[in-house]
């Protein structure tokens, strides 16, 4: 796939993620990257992969709007809402969210080297 847009980037990373498209959501993910989640702990890149393949972390259904991007050379910042829903360890969660995912242009591709999400009222 492409990945001259941060923003189509980071649609295919939400998409990947309910598809369960690991494969691609690994590829998007910098090897260094460091997931803020919606509790404030730090998910290392393995971590978050590993909630995700043995099915511990299931997204149901992951609802962007409000998207901004802002490119700065080779960094990229896509902020954002949405609706989530899915399970953790079979536990049904739905939240909405204010997000900032930021990539940085690594040999000709946007990765994805940091993420934060804060849980925000609908």
């Amino acid at each position: 796939m492409e990945r001259e847009d941060p923003n189509t980037v980071d649609r295919e990373f939400l998409r990947a993620l309910v598809a369960r498209e690991f494969d691609s959501v690994e590829q998007i993910l910098a090897d260094d990257i460091v997931l803020i989640d919606l509790s404030g702990a730090e998910v290392p890149k393995d971590g978050f992969l590993g909630s995700l393949r043995s099915g511990d972390l299931i997204f149901e259904s992951i609802q962007p709007e409000g998207v901004t991007v802002r490119v700065y050379d080779q960094t990229a910042l896509v902020r954002g809402r949405t609706a989530m829903r899915g399970s953790f360890k079979s536990a049904p969660f739905a939240f909405n969210s204010r997000y900032t995912h930021t990539y940085v242009r690594q040999t000709g591709r946007w990765r994805m080297v940091a993420a934060q999400g804060t849980p925000i009222a609908g």
